[in-house]
Protein backbone atom coordinates (compact mmCIF):
# COMPACT_ATOMS: atom_id res chain seq x y z
CA UNK A 1 0.00 0.00 0.00
CA UNK A 2 1.43 3.39 -0.84
CA UNK A 3 0.34 6.95 -1.46
CA UNK A 4 0.30 10.19 -0.43
CA UNK A 5 0.77 12.08 3.18
CA UNK A 6 0.67 15.45 4.31
CA UNK A 7 2.66 16.13 7.89
CA UNK A 8 1.69 18.85 9.29
CA UNK A 9 4.46 20.48 11.90
CA UNK A 10 8.01 20.53 11.38
CA UNK A 11 9.32 18.96 14.50
CA UNK A 12 11.18 15.93 15.31
CA UNK A 13 7.78 13.97 15.59
CA UNK A 14 6.63 15.08 12.46
CA UNK A 15 10.03 14.90 10.54
CA UNK A 16 10.20 11.30 11.84
CA UNK A 17 6.73 10.31 10.31
CA UNK A 18 7.72 12.00 7.01
CA UNK A 19 11.00 9.70 6.82
CA UNK A 20 9.11 6.57 7.86
CA UNK A 21 6.37 7.12 5.35
CA UNK A 22 8.89 8.00 2.86
CA UNK A 23 10.57 4.85 3.36
CA UNK A 24 7.88 2.40 2.59
CA UNK A 25 6.94 4.29 -0.37
CA UNK A 26 4.65 6.97 0.08
CA UNK A 27 5.12 10.43 -1.63
CA UNK A 28 5.18 13.42 1.61
CA UNK A 29 4.64 16.71 1.83
CA UNK A 30 5.44 18.47 5.20
CA UNK A 31 3.63 21.69 5.97
CA UNK A 32 5.44 24.01 8.76
CA UNK A 33 3.71 27.33 9.79
CA UNK A 34 7.59 28.94 10.36
CA UNK A 35 8.97 31.00 7.37
CA UNK A 36 11.70 28.45 8.38
CA UNK A 37 13.06 25.29 9.70
CA UNK A 38 15.01 26.62 12.29
CA UNK A 39 17.36 24.44 13.97
CA UNK A 40 16.16 25.44 17.62
CA UNK A 41 15.85 24.62 21.00
CA UNK A 42 18.15 23.45 23.49
CA UNK A 43 19.09 19.66 24.32
CA UNK A 44 17.79 16.00 24.57
CA UNK A 45 18.29 12.68 26.35
CA UNK A 46 17.38 10.01 24.10
CA UNK A 47 16.68 6.87 25.65
CA UNK A 48 16.97 3.64 23.93
CA UNK A 49 13.66 3.36 22.91
CA UNK A 50 14.23 6.72 21.07
CA UNK A 51 17.35 5.36 19.80
CA UNK A 52 15.94 2.40 18.20
CA UNK A 53 12.98 4.44 16.52
CA UNK A 54 15.92 6.50 14.92
CA UNK A 55 17.69 2.89 14.15
CA UNK A 56 14.38 1.52 12.05
CA UNK A 57 13.71 4.96 10.21
CA UNK A 58 17.53 4.90 8.60
CA UNK A 59 18.82 7.65 11.21
CA UNK A 60 19.84 5.64 13.90
CA UNK A 61 23.91 5.85 13.21
CA UNK A 62 23.78 9.63 12.14
CA UNK A 63 22.55 10.51 15.64
CA UNK A 64 24.33 8.23 17.28
CA UNK A 65 27.27 10.14 15.80
CA UNK A 66 26.17 13.77 16.73
CA UNK A 67 25.20 12.65 20.61
CA UNK A 68 27.36 11.93 23.62
CA UNK A 69 26.94 8.82 25.26
CA UNK A 70 25.47 9.46 29.29
CA UNK A 71 27.46 7.05 31.10
CA UNK A 72 27.78 9.56 34.48
CA UNK A 73 25.89 10.95 36.58
CA UNK A 74 22.20 11.05 38.97
CA UNK A 75 20.79 12.92 41.32
CA UNK A 76 21.29 15.10 43.94
CA UNK A 77 20.36 17.63 46.26
CA UNK A 78 21.51 21.96 46.44
CA UNK A 79 23.95 21.01 49.00
CA UNK A 80 25.98 18.49 46.11
CA UNK A 81 24.93 15.14 48.16
CA UNK A 82 23.92 12.75 46.06
CA UNK A 83 20.38 10.90 45.73
CA UNK A 84 20.88 8.10 43.11
CA UNK A 85 23.59 7.22 40.85
CA UNK A 86 22.88 6.78 37.00
CA UNK A 87 24.42 3.62 36.23
CA UNK A 88 25.22 4.05 32.30
CA UNK A 89 27.15 0.96 31.78
CA UNK A 90 24.51 -1.22 33.25
CA UNK A 91 21.95 0.44 31.00
CA UNK A 92 23.76 -0.11 27.67
CA UNK A 93 24.29 -4.05 28.86
CA UNK A 94 20.54 -4.28 29.54
CA UNK A 95 19.60 -2.15 26.30
CA UNK A 96 22.64 -1.91 24.03
CA UNK A 97 22.71 1.19 23.37
CA UNK A 98 23.28 3.99 26.27
CA UNK A 99 21.28 7.14 26.73
CA UNK A 100 22.35 9.85 24.69
CA UNK A 101 22.72 13.53 24.99
CA UNK A 102 22.43 15.94 21.71
CA UNK A 103 21.26 19.57 20.82
CA UNK A 104 17.99 19.51 19.71
CA UNK A 105 19.36 21.39 16.91
CA UNK A 106 21.54 18.89 15.63
CA UNK A 107 18.71 16.24 15.90
CA UNK A 108 16.30 18.64 13.98
CA UNK A 109 18.81 19.17 11.94
CA UNK A 110 19.69 15.54 10.80
CA UNK A 111 16.15 14.25 10.14
CA UNK A 112 15.72 17.07 7.72
CA UNK A 113 18.67 16.10 5.97
CA UNK A 114 17.08 12.67 5.91
CA UNK A 115 14.40 14.41 3.74
CA UNK A 116 14.69 16.26 -0.01
CA UNK A 117 14.45 19.43 -0.05
CA UNK A 118 11.42 19.60 -2.18
CA UNK A 119 8.70 17.99 0.24
CA UNK A 120 9.19 20.75 2.76
CA UNK A 121 6.50 23.63 2.83
CA UNK A 122 7.24 26.84 5.05
CA UNK A 123 5.68 29.46 5.83
CA UNK A 124 2.12 27.97 5.87
CA UNK A 125 -0.69 27.20 8.60
CA UNK A 126 -3.03 24.61 8.24
CA UNK A 127 -5.60 25.36 10.42
CA UNK A 128 -8.71 23.32 9.61
CA UNK A 129 -9.46 20.40 7.31
CA UNK A 130 -12.41 19.21 5.10
CA UNK A 131 -12.96 15.73 5.74
CA UNK A 132 -16.32 15.25 3.93
CA UNK A 133 -15.07 12.53 1.50
CA UNK A 134 -14.09 9.21 3.14
CA UNK A 135 -11.59 9.03 0.97
CA UNK A 136 -9.51 11.74 0.90
CA UNK A 137 -8.51 14.47 3.43
CA UNK A 138 -8.52 18.17 1.92
CA UNK A 139 -6.19 21.00 3.28
CA UNK A 140 -6.82 24.59 2.34
CA UNK A 141 -3.53 26.09 2.38
CA UNK A 142 -3.21 29.60 0.87
CA UNK A 143 -5.51 30.17 -2.15
CA UNK A 144 -4.51 26.11 -2.71
CA UNK A 145 -6.17 22.84 -1.85
CA UNK A 146 -3.96 19.88 -1.13
CA UNK A 147 -6.05 16.18 -1.37
CA UNK A 148 -3.92 13.43 0.61
CA UNK A 149 -4.88 9.98 1.26
CA UNK A 150 -3.54 10.39 5.06
CA UNK A 151 -3.30 13.47 6.95
CA UNK A 152 -0.66 13.37 10.25
CA UNK A 153 -1.17 16.01 12.79
CA UNK A 154 2.34 16.50 14.53
CA UNK A 155 1.44 20.15 15.46
CA UNK A 156 2.58 19.78 19.06
CA UNK A 157 0.49 20.50 22.18
CA UNK A 158 -1.53 23.52 21.10
CA UNK A 159 -2.88 21.53 17.87
CA UNK A 160 -5.65 22.88 16.26
CA UNK A 161 -5.98 20.09 14.89
CA UNK A 162 -7.02 17.99 17.52
CA UNK A 163 -9.26 20.55 18.53
CA UNK A 164 -10.81 20.10 15.36
CA UNK A 165 -10.99 16.75 15.31
CA UNK A 166 -12.06 16.59 19.26
CA UNK A 167 -14.15 19.59 20.37
CA UNK A 168 -15.18 18.31 23.16
CA UNK A 169 -11.51 17.22 24.81
CA UNK A 170 -10.07 20.19 27.36
CA UNK A 171 -7.21 20.02 25.50
CA UNK A 172 -3.63 21.26 27.37
CA UNK A 173 -3.68 21.90 31.19
CA UNK A 174 -0.98 23.77 32.56
CA UNK A 175 1.22 21.10 34.79
CA UNK A 176 1.94 23.86 37.45
CA UNK A 177 5.68 23.71 36.53
CA UNK A 178 7.48 26.73 33.95
CA UNK A 179 11.18 25.88 32.45
CA UNK A 180 14.01 27.91 31.59
CA UNK A 181 16.81 26.24 29.56
CA UNK A 182 20.11 26.89 27.05
CA UNK A 183 23.23 25.86 26.08
CA UNK A 184 25.95 26.96 26.99
CA UNK A 185 27.69 29.63 24.81
CA UNK A 186 31.48 27.56 25.28
CA UNK A 187 32.80 24.09 26.73
CA UNK A 188 32.35 23.70 30.50
CA UNK A 189 34.43 21.25 32.64
CA UNK A 190 31.75 18.74 33.90
CA UNK A 191 32.39 15.53 36.23
CA UNK A 192 29.15 13.79 34.56
CA UNK A 193 27.53 13.13 32.03
CA UNK A 194 24.26 14.07 32.98
CA UNK A 195 22.65 15.58 36.19
CA UNK A 196 19.01 16.66 38.34
CA UNK A 197 19.47 18.19 41.70
CA UNK A 198 16.03 18.38 43.37
CA UNK A 199 15.18 21.45 45.84
CA UNK A 200 12.27 22.60 47.36
CA UNK A 201 9.63 23.09 43.85
CA UNK A 202 12.95 23.36 41.89
CA UNK A 203 14.93 21.37 39.72
CA UNK A 204 18.07 21.99 37.83
CA UNK A 205 19.80 19.82 35.65
CA UNK A 206 22.45 19.51 32.51
CA UNK A 207 23.35 17.52 29.73
CA UNK A 208 26.56 16.91 28.22
CA UNK A 209 26.92 17.31 24.77
CA UNK A 210 29.54 15.95 22.50
CA UNK A 211 31.46 19.19 21.76
CA UNK A 212 31.65 20.17 25.45
CA UNK A 213 29.20 22.51 25.51
CA UNK A 214 26.22 21.94 27.80
CA UNK A 215 22.18 21.69 28.14
CA UNK A 216 21.17 23.28 31.28
CA UNK A 217 17.18 23.61 32.55
CA UNK A 218 15.42 24.60 35.40
CA UNK A 219 12.10 23.72 36.17
CA UNK A 220 10.41 25.83 38.82
CA UNK A 221 6.67 25.56 40.59
CA UNK A 222 5.23 28.74 39.35
CA UNK A 223 2.01 30.21 37.86
CA UNK A 224 1.74 30.57 34.42
CA UNK A 225 2.45 33.41 32.36
CA UNK A 226 5.43 34.71 34.74
CA UNK A 227 8.49 35.94 33.02
CA UNK A 228 11.50 37.88 34.18
CA UNK A 229 13.11 40.85 32.62
CA UNK A 230 16.59 39.28 32.41
CA UNK A 231 15.93 35.33 32.82
CA UNK A 232 19.62 34.64 33.04
CA UNK A 233 20.35 36.63 36.11
CA UNK A 234 16.70 35.03 37.64
CA UNK A 235 18.52 31.90 37.51
CA UNK A 236 22.00 33.34 39.40
CA UNK A 237 19.15 34.85 41.71
CA UNK A 238 17.42 31.21 42.42
CA UNK A 239 20.26 28.88 42.19
CA UNK A 240 23.52 30.55 42.57
CA UNK A 241 24.37 29.40 45.67
CA UNK A 242 23.37 25.63 44.23
CA UNK A 243 26.49 22.99 43.90
CA UNK A 244 29.11 23.34 41.16
CA UNK A 245 28.56 23.10 38.15
CA UNK A 246 25.23 25.06 38.64
CA UNK A 247 26.61 28.28 38.75
CA UNK A 248 29.55 27.82 35.91
CA UNK A 249 26.83 26.28 33.55
CA UNK A 250 24.93 30.29 34.25
CA UNK A 251 28.03 31.91 34.01
CA UNK A 252 28.50 30.00 30.44
CA UNK A 253 25.52 31.11 29.07
CA UNK A 254 24.71 34.36 27.31
CA UNK A 255 21.62 36.49 28.34
CA UNK A 256 19.88 36.07 25.14
CA UNK A 257 19.90 32.06 24.72
CA UNK A 258 17.94 31.20 27.74
CA UNK A 259 14.51 29.69 26.56
CA UNK A 260 11.53 29.73 28.82
CA UNK A 261 8.32 27.94 27.78
CA UNK A 262 5.37 27.27 30.52
CA UNK A 263 4.66 23.17 30.53
CA UNK A 264 1.59 22.08 29.44
CA UNK A 265 0.31 18.39 28.89
CA UNK A 266 -2.91 16.22 27.90
CA UNK A 267 -4.32 15.88 31.25
CA UNK A 268 -7.25 14.24 29.93
CA UNK A 269 -6.15 11.10 27.17
CA UNK A 270 -7.54 11.58 24.14
CA UNK A 271 -10.55 9.16 23.06
CA UNK A 272 -8.68 7.81 19.76
CA UNK A 273 -5.38 8.87 18.16
CA UNK A 274 -7.11 8.80 15.03
CA UNK A 275 -9.59 10.28 12.87
CA UNK A 276 -10.79 9.00 9.37
CA UNK A 277 -7.76 9.32 7.48
CA UNK A 278 -6.18 11.50 10.08
CA UNK A 279 -3.38 10.16 12.80
CA UNK A 280 -2.33 12.22 15.59
CA UNK A 281 1.04 11.82 16.41
CA UNK A 282 3.71 13.14 19.20
CA UNK A 283 2.73 16.21 21.34
CA UNK A 284 -0.64 16.70 19.36
CA UNK A 285 -1.51 13.23 20.47
CA UNK A 286 -0.20 12.75 24.18
CA UNK A 287 1.89 16.00 24.59
CA UNK A 288 3.77 14.92 28.71
CA UNK A 289 5.67 16.24 31.06
CA UNK A 290 9.38 15.82 30.93
CA UNK A 291 10.27 13.83 33.56
CA UNK A 292 11.05 11.03 32.03
CA UNK A 293 12.72 12.50 29.67
CA UNK A 294 10.71 10.30 26.92
CA UNK A 295 8.64 13.03 24.88
CA UNK A 296 10.67 13.05 21.64
CA UNK A 297 10.97 9.45 22.87
CA UNK A 298 7.22 8.94 22.31
CA UNK A 299 6.62 10.80 19.33
CA UNK A 300 9.84 8.55 17.49
CA UNK A 301 8.08 6.01 18.22
CA UNK A 302 4.80 6.54 16.86
CA UNK A 303 6.55 7.49 13.40
CA UNK A 304 8.27 4.08 13.43
CA UNK A 305 4.59 2.47 14.39
CA UNK A 306 2.74 4.24 12.26
CA UNK A 307 4.77 3.64 9.13
CA UNK A 308 4.90 -0.06 10.04
CA UNK A 309 0.86 -0.62 10.18
CA UNK A 310 0.88 1.81 6.97
CA UNK A 311 3.80 -0.61 5.50
CA UNK A 312 1.75 -4.10 6.39
CA UNK A 313 -2.19 -3.27 6.70
CA UNK A 314 -3.91 -3.63 3.44
CA UNK A 315 -5.94 -0.39 4.08
CA UNK A 316 -5.60 3.35 5.52
CA UNK A 317 -8.02 2.57 7.88
CA UNK A 318 -6.67 -0.77 9.62
CA UNK A 319 -3.58 0.44 9.83
CA UNK A 320 -4.55 4.10 11.62
CA UNK A 321 -6.76 0.87 13.76
CA UNK A 322 -3.58 -0.56 14.38
CA UNK A 323 -1.84 2.62 14.83
CA UNK A 324 -4.10 3.82 17.59
CA UNK A 325 -4.73 0.05 19.36
CA UNK A 326 -0.48 -0.02 20.23
CA UNK A 327 -0.15 3.69 20.60
CA UNK A 328 -2.79 4.95 22.84
CA UNK A 329 -1.89 2.31 25.56
CA UNK A 330 1.65 2.98 26.04
CA UNK A 331 2.00 6.69 25.11
CA UNK A 332 -0.94 6.92 28.44
CA UNK A 333 1.11 4.54 30.63
CA UNK A 334 4.35 6.72 29.64
CA UNK A 335 2.46 10.28 30.24
CA UNK A 336 1.22 9.24 33.72
CA UNK A 337 4.26 8.19 35.38
CA UNK A 338 6.32 11.22 33.60
CA UNK A 339 3.26 13.19 35.93
CA UNK A 340 4.04 11.04 39.18
CA UNK A 341 8.07 11.53 38.27
CA UNK A 342 7.44 15.42 38.74
CA UNK A 343 5.32 15.34 41.56
CA UNK A 344 7.83 13.13 43.66
CA UNK A 345 10.53 15.08 42.36
CA UNK A 346 10.75 18.83 41.38
CA UNK A 347 7.01 19.39 42.57
CA UNK A 348 7.55 18.08 46.02
CA UNK A 349 7.58 21.28 48.57
CA UNK A 350 6.77 20.15 51.92
CA UNK A 351 9.74 19.64 53.88
CA UNK A 352 9.16 16.34 55.25
CA UNK A 353 7.55 14.95 52.19
CA UNK A 354 10.95 15.81 50.54
CA UNK A 355 13.04 14.78 53.65
CA UNK A 356 11.19 11.10 52.96
CA UNK A 357 11.54 10.78 49.73
CA UNK A 358 15.62 11.79 49.80
CA UNK A 359 15.63 8.95 52.49
CA UNK A 360 14.12 6.33 50.25
CA UNK A 361 16.15 7.62 47.20
CA UNK A 362 19.36 7.33 49.06
CA UNK A 363 18.68 3.62 50.76
CA UNK A 364 17.53 2.28 47.29
CA UNK A 365 19.91 -0.03 45.39
CA UNK A 366 21.34 1.16 42.15
CA UNK A 367 19.61 -1.78 40.39
CA UNK A 368 16.49 0.80 40.98
CA UNK A 369 17.05 2.93 39.09
CA UNK A 370 17.98 0.94 36.53
CA UNK A 371 14.66 -0.75 36.37
CA UNK A 372 12.73 2.26 36.18
CA UNK A 373 14.33 3.26 33.10
CA UNK A 374 14.10 -0.09 31.75
CA UNK A 375 10.31 0.09 32.54
CA UNK A 376 9.94 2.70 29.68
CA UNK A 377 13.19 2.35 27.36
CA UNK A 378 13.20 -1.21 27.01
CA UNK A 379 11.09 -1.09 23.47
CA UNK A 380 11.12 -2.73 19.91
CA UNK A 381 10.66 -0.98 17.20
CA UNK A 382 9.14 -2.52 14.30
CA UNK A 383 10.70 -4.02 11.01
CA UNK A 384 10.27 -1.12 8.44
CA UNK A 385 12.65 -2.22 5.25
Amino acid sequence: MGGRAVVVGGGIGGLAAAIGLRLIGWEVTVVERAPVLADAGAGISLHANGIRALDALGVGEAVRAAARPQYTGGTRVPGGGWLSRMDGTALERELSTPIAGVPRAALHGLLRAALPYECLVTGAEVTSVDRSDPSRVRIPLGDAVLETDLLVAADGVGSRLRAQLFPQHPGPAYSGSTVLRAITEHPVELATDFELTWGRGAEFGHIAFADGRAEWHAVLNSPPGVRHTDALDAMRRRFGTWHEPIPALLDATRPDAVLHHDIHELVTPLPAFTAGRIALLGDAAHAMTPNLGQGACQALEDAAVLAAALATEPTVASALARYDAERRPRTRSVARAARQAGRLGQQLTHPLAVAARNTALRLAPSRATVRTILRHADWTPPVLR
